[in-house]
């Protein structure tokens, strides 16, 4: 079966997402243009096929927009390819899922619903490692204390605080700017 690939137009930029038939193989976050995200994704798919997608995947297309143009959107029902993704991951990708859109959890709070209070750092690397960020909201996931922990995005944790300002989980903090 094809995989396919689009790149969309977001409040925060030109996200992707890669599929095949009705399940995400993976999505991509801003890299700074449409042809840079499109590049990455083909990095990563290197047989996909930009085009169209079907109806189940652009309902996550619309959802993932909606979601960052400030529309409290769940995503937990799309459905993801976990093939290949260590079961630790799988585990902790399920309860990222769970936190709704204006709110956060640590990392160590992930690490204690996991039943391994001492995995908070694991838990970081899962994140890192997150083939499906926003669906698997990544971002909304903190260092202890609250602070911005990593965030591996392009942007960085630039990125993941503009997300969370959108979704209303902290502050729009003034600039000098």
């Amino acid at each position: 079966m094809t995989v396919g690939f689009t790149v969309f137009d977001t409040a925060i930029g030109f996200c992707g997402l890669a599929w095949r038939g009705d399940v995400v193989l993976g999505t991509s976050l801003p890299e700074g243009s449409a042809a840079r995200t499109r590049a990455w994704l083909l990095r990563r798919f290197p047989d996909a096929v930009e085009g169209p997608p079907p109806p189940v995947v652009g309902e996550a297309v619309a959802g993932i927009v909606a979601l960052l143009g400030g529309e409290r959107r769940d995503l937990a029902s799309v459905p993801l390819e976990m093939a290949g993704v260590p079961e630790f991951h799988r585990r902790a990708y399920e309860v990222a899922r769970a936190i709704p859109p204006g709110k956060t959890l640590t990392y160590g709070d992930i690490a204690h619903r996991l039943g391994q209070p001492g995995s908070a750092q694991a838990v970081g690397q899962a994140m890192g490692h997150n083939p499906f960020p926003i669906i698997v909201p990544c971002h909304r996931v903190l260092a202890a204390g609250g602070k911005d922990g990593g965030f591996s995005a392009h942007g960085g944790v630039g990125t993941k605080r503009r997300m969370l300002v959108i979704e209303g989980a902290l502050a729009d903090e003034p600039t000098l700017f």
